[in-house]
């Protein structure tokens, strides 16, 4: 049995010992282990990980002194131990939660403000685009990722992945013709797969990958099933499915920074069943040990996100004007945060969800923003090697992810866990205040934020009352510059450039 003996808080220890390789060890065998410390007991199922190698996963959620006991089909006894959980390093704020309703904050309770992007397939592509993946990241502001656990096929991703889920070989996929290569493949259709055996090596390189993002402080929103696929994986049988279901949460549970998407698309999975899906997400809450963050994604059809197992709302649009404008709407029907997953990617592919420029992809989060929510990105600019940020990653093709850094640092000078739509605004602003106030239409409050879109005022007057002091500052969230105009109080009114995208933060003076 190899094990370490110290482990940061909120870090991953492992466990290994040797076991059978005989019959199929991923359904003969089982292992799990549990683990005691002065605060917490957690119980956890472990996973055979090839060449006669078991594992369990444990994240610790407190410092001091632990033991373990690990048991399984193969062992004529428990086994067990113990080790040390340190201080967390710099940087480690733990996983994250669900905080005040509608917003987000790590562990240690700092403030989490999501800016994500998706890069569906980003960690199936070479070493060299995936190493030039992460190099984006670390200059860019996302601090969430999207991406899928098995190959994808669509648009410019008619290339074979970097590895598959399975032990058995694809189909050839040569053999298709240009008009047929949109036709999804059935269960086995000129594949040859063993969906009770799965490839280790594939696994441990999105681990790897989950891991990567982890030390560039990115969450790893894991899309666990999709519907565009020509390997036959989204045709997999219900205990071939449970199977899957397994073995992910038992491999990449005890990473902080995994989320999980049940789907993405859900609705355009055709051989999946309502049904299907609240036994997934019924799998997730009895075997994932740290209730991680989950939703699921939509096409045409939101999912029911009352459900209690979903933490989030994750959401594409279905109207491809508006998404951020329904923010208020969504907020009150759910009681939970809102995330934009997908509000139409900056790009000049011939789709219309691919298609709009960089400003109106800044609008739509600014929008967001202050309705109380969380937009994402994605970019799907053609290049002669088709390489799409969108899917790929590799190198982003346009700068406003400069523009969205910028609204991060906006953000994070929120008093707070977040923002919330403030109702006394004028029916031609989008306003915002400070999440958690007794009420909305308070007529003093500590926080403004006011945008403008693509209205194009010369000045707006304001008033709060008599008394109050605000630190006002114009802000130009396209050119990203911010003009301080000193302190004002009672009936004041503020010169504007008579320019889009213009934003005004007022900050109460205390005293």
């Amino acid at each position: 049995m190899n094990f370490v003996e110290q482990v940061e808080k909120w870090g991953v220890f492992e466990v290994s010992l040797p076991g059978p390789t005989d019959g199929n060890p991923f359904v003969d065998q089982v292992i799990k282990g549990v683990f005691t410390g002065a605060h917490e007991t957690v119980e956890a199922d472990g996973f055979y990980d090839g060449e006669g190698v078991y594992k369990v996963r444990f994240m610790p959620s407190f410092e001091g002194q632990y033991t373990f006991a690990v048991s399984g089909s193969f062992l004529a006894g428990e086994q067990g131990g113990s080790f040390f959980v340190t201080l967390p390093q710099e940087g480690n704020h733990g996983p994250v939660r669900v905080a005040n309703t509608f917003h987000f904050a790590y562990e240690d309770g700092e403030p989490y403000f999501s800016v994500g992007t998706t890069c569906y397939v980003w960690e199936l592509q070479s070493d060299e685009l995936i190493e030039q993946t992460l190099e984006t990241l670390k200059k860019a502001p996302f601090n969430k990722i999207r991406f899928c656990i098995f190959p994808k096929h669509y648009d410019y991703n008619f290339r074979e992945p970097r590895s598959y889920p399975y032990e058995g070989t694809p189909m050839d996929s040569s053999v298709l013709s240009k008009d047929n290569f949109f036709h999804y493949i059935g269960p086995n259709e000129g594949n040859d797969w063993d969906f009770y055996r799965f490839n280790v090596e594939h696994f441990r390189h999105i681990e790897k990958s989950i891991q990567q993002l982890g030390e560039l402080g990115i969450e790893a929103d894991l899309i666990v099933m999709h519907p565009y696929d020509r390997w036959g994986f989204s045709f997999m049988t219900a205990d071939q499915d449970d199977l899957y279901w397994n073995y992910v949460i038992a491999r990449f549970s005890a990473y902080r920074n995994v989320w999980w998407s049940l789907a993405n698309e859900y609705d355009i999975m055709e051989h999946k069943t309502i049904a299907d899906w609240e036994r997934y997400a019924k799998i997730i809450v009895e075997k994932d040990p740290y209730s991680r963050l989950r939703s699921i994604h939509n096409c045409r059809y939101f999912y029911d996100y009352t459900r209690p197992w979903i933490t989030h709302c994750s959401i594409q649009r279905q109207d491809i004007y508006k998404t951020a404008e329904h923010v208020n709407e969504w907020r009150e029907r759910y009681q939970k945060p809102i995330v934009l997953d997908e509000i139409v990617y900056e790009g000049n592919i011939q789709h219309g969800w691919g298609n709009i420029t960089g400003e109106e992809m800044v609008r739509r989060f600014w929008e967001a923003t202050c309705r109380g929510a969380y937009a994402g990105h994605g970019e799907t600019y053609m290049s002669e090697d088709d390489i799409l940020w969108w899917s790929h990653g590799g190198k982003l093709r346009s700068d406003t992810y400069k523009r969205l850094a910028f609204l991060h640092e906006i953000l994070c000078q929120t008093p707070g866990v977040g923002l919330a739509p403030y109702t006394g605004a004028h029916f031609d602003e989008v306003a915002a205040t400070v999440e958690g106030t007794k009420s909305s239409f308070s007529p003093v409050k500590d926080y403004y934020l006011y945008y403008y879109s693509f209205m194009r005022p010369s000045f707006r007057e304001y008033y709060f009352d008599d008394h109050s002091e605000y630190e006002l500052k114009v802000i130009d969230t396209w050119d990203m510059t911010v003009e301080d105009r000193g302190i004002v109080k009672g009936h004041f009114r503020v010169a504007l450039p008579g320019k889009q995208y213009m934003a005004i933060q007022l900050r109460r003076v205390a005293g």
